[in-house]
């Protein structure tokens, strides 16, 4: 098979090669994203997914200019473009290496594939690009990437593409460009622990070795292919996008359950419903530079017709007296509420906050108990809850939770762990459940 050409349409050159790819190499190929990703484990088979993918858009876009790249030029020497003419040679494919403007010319179709370490992003501005591929991106600056898409911009590229691969490096900017918050046109393939049966083919233990040398977060990053935040600890280790996040729907004869983080900047609250033991997180609420009255608004215009009724927790701040207004926030709450004509209502609001340690453990025992349980859901419309549940972090070496490195976080988990204090705790060690402040 390797080196076989023939004419296909459009009198396209094709070139059949030898590639048993995996399940998530072969979802990478096919994506028609325009910038699409490939994140995986050590040993998933991302460099032969990098390689496998330039030479097929090199030939889709015969005649054009494409471009590899790695964090650095030993890597992209010693590691990419070794794979790359590893590939090349086995399959017979005809192409020529200039080695002293690093390039290489795909001789049966014309194609020209630049060779370029990122590590210099601002050379990178100039010729129109058909595709561009990199090697390791969570290495690499988000400057470079930026270079790179301006440059997709060949108009007579039969297939725009830019696309990266990687192993998982914490919550950094490819987590966030290509899983937490994607935009339009952009596509990304998980790749799975334990799938590359080559591998396993020749080296059964590979990955048992690799347990053994590890300690268990690196082990989870590296071979499981997670992301964890590996700046500092984690506050809410428990949570895991794959058995928390879940859709969601709304019961209307069930209560809804509304806590509130009073903060001005942003005002957060969020909307659950029990289902017999389990907490589902429906809905988050953000408003910036708003009041309380304002956050009143924003819940009323969401379910101000929701016939089940509402019972409100939050901070215990909320129920201190302000010098300002003469009133309370719950005070306030509760005028507007009362107005709307919304009943029941119930306040489920502590004299004071539980100690954080307390409340955190609580969150992080609803997320995954010892058991293996998990009895905490959020809906994936949550974004910024997720973040917290992904994102908070300790202070470094200090039990004291992290609230200044980025001024949205902490205040929807702190909003839900009121809740769940109140309800799988609170209620049987604090004081009266109906402990008003109001």
């Amino acid at each position: 098979m390797g080196g076989r050409t023939q004419t296909g349409k459009a009198g396209l050159i094709e070139r059949l090669i030898l590639y048993k790819s995996l399940p998530s190499q072969r979802l990478f190929h096919g994506s028609k994203a325009r910038f699409k990703g490939f994140s995986g484990p050590i040993g998933s088979g991302k460099s032969q997914a990098l390689v496998q993918e330039a030479i097929r858009l090199s030939y889709v876009n015969a005649g054009r200019l494409g471009l590899v790249g790695a964090p650095t030029y030993p890597m992209l020497r010693d590691a990419t473009l070794a794979q790359l003419s590893e590939v090349l040679v086995e399959n017979g494919i005809p192409f020529e290496l200039n080695k002293s403007e690093f390039f290489i010319t795909m001789t049966d179709t014309g194609s020209k594939i630049l060779l370029r370490s990122l590590d210099e992003f601002e050379r990178l501005r100039g010729t129109n690009l058909a595709w561009f591929g990199v090697d390791e991106l969570s290495y690499c600056q988000p400057e470079a990437w930026l270079r790179l898409e301006g440059r997709l911009r060949d108009p007579k590229a039969t297939q725009l593409c830019g696309f990266g691969v990687w192993t998982p490096k914490g919550f950094d900017w490819v987590y966030k460009k290509f899983i937490s918050d994607p935009v339009s046109g952009y596509d990304v393939i998980r790749a799975k622990a334990f799938e590359n049966r080559h591998i396993l083919d020749q080296i059964p233990d590979f990955y048992d070795r690799l347990k053994s040398s590890y300690d268990e977060r690196f082990y989870a990053q590296e071979v499981l292919g997670n992301y964890l935040n590996i700046s500092c600890d984690s506050v809410y280790s428990s949570f895991d996008r794959n058995v928390n996040i879940k859709a969601l729907p709304v019961h209307r004869r069930l209560p809804l359950y509304w806590a509130l983080d009073f903060n001005i900047d942003p005002m957060c609250s969020i909307v659950a419903q029990m289902r017999g033991s389990e907490i589902h997180v429906v809905d988050e609420i953000l408003l910036n530079r708003a009041s309380t009255e304002d956050a009143c608004q924003e819940f009323l215009n969401r379910y101000g017709d929701h016939p089940g009724g509402l019972n409100i927790y939050g901070d215990a701040a909320g129920g201190t007296m302000q010098t300002s207004s003469g009133t309370s926030d719950y005070k306030v709450i509760q005028a507007i509420l009362k107005r709307e004509g919304i009943d029941p209502v119930h306040f489920l609001v502590q004299k004071a906050n539980p100690r954080v340690r307390e409340r955190v453990g609580l969150v992080n025992a609803k997320l995954k108990a010892a058991s293996g349980e998990s009895s905490l859901f959020i809906n994936p419309k949550c974004v910024e809850l997720i973040k917290d549940l992904e994102e908070v972090t300790y202070q470094k070496d200090s039990t004291m939770i992290d609230k200044m490195s980025d001024p949205k976080r902490t205040h929807l988990s702190d909003a839900l762990g009121y809740l769940i204090w109140q309800e799988s705790q609170g209620k049987n060690t604090v004081g009266p459940r109906n402990q008003r402040l109001i």
